[in-house]
């Protein structure tokens, strides 16, 4: 078993994924880089490893059972454990041209598939890697949501959280939802859970609008590195807690 900690972080061949793992690396994690295209992980464990992050590919399409249970195998193989899950791969779907997504003309094909990503894929992964979470010291998850999913600001009218986007924000309301379960299921061992939201950052996701990832990453890695007595449960960002 490594004695270094070992960190995977889903989608991070690009924008917040890569910085959360540069952090991470940063910070004396072996950093596990989880993607499913090969040429962009690849890429990205080139980038990562020129700067001095001690970094592995790990093939991964968080839709796929299959995929999951190798990529655990591989972290298996390459470590023995794992001390910090990172979930960040997410997808919008299709957005109008006003960066919308209608509620009375929703494709459920669409919703379907955001889901599939945004929900079933942070469990599909995060059941994947357990085994391997309970043999670190101070394991961490870390679901990367976003405030769109906070359904106090949503429905406040002071609040502004963006455009109607009918698909993409209640897989996030979905997600928050999945993380205080597991937090509740796992409060009397080691894990702690949390859900990050990283707020809005320049990335091909958004349009390139927004802060940099860097300051996109700073939360998910603190989560990702919280103390024993640190929370669980919990939705964050730079400022503080995030109302449910």
């Amino acid at each position: 078993m490594s004695e270094h900690k070992i960190a995977l972080v889903t989608g991070a061949n690009k924008g917040i994924g890569y910085e959360i793992a540069a952090g991470l690396g940063a910070l004396g994690y072996r950093v596990g880089v989880g993607a499913r295209d090969d040429v962009r992980r690849e890429t990205a464990v080139e980038k990562l490893r020129a700067a001095g992050v001690d970094a592995f590919g790990v093939p991964l399409d968080v839709t796929s059972d299959q995929s999951a249970a190798q990529a655990a195998e591989l972290v298996q193989r390459q470590a023995g454990k794992l001390d910090a899950l990172v979930n960040n791969a997410g997808i919008s779907g299709e957005l109008s041209q006003d960066w919308t997504q209608d509620p009375t003309a929703l494709d459920l094909d669409l919703v379907r598939t955001v889901v599939e990503t945004n929900v079933l894929g942070v469990i599909r992964v995060t059941n994947a890697m357990l085994p391997l979470l309970r043999r670190a010291a101070s394991p961490r998850v870390v679901n990367v949501s976003s405030s769109v999913g906070s359904l106090t600001w949503q429905s406040d009218p002071n609040v502004d959280v963006g455009p109607v986007m009918a698909a993409y924000a209640p897989t996030k309301s979905f997600l928050n939802a999945v993380t205080v379960q597991y937090a509740r299921w796992l409060a009397d061992t080691n894990i702690l859970v949390n859900a990050a939201c990283p707020g809005l950052v320049a990335t091909d996701f958004t349009g390139f609008t927004g802060r940099t990832p860097q300051e996109g990453a700073a939360t998910p890695i603190r989560l990702a590195t919280l103390p024993d007595d640190g929370p669980t449960g919990s939705f964050f960002n730079d400022d503080g807690v995030i109302p449910w």
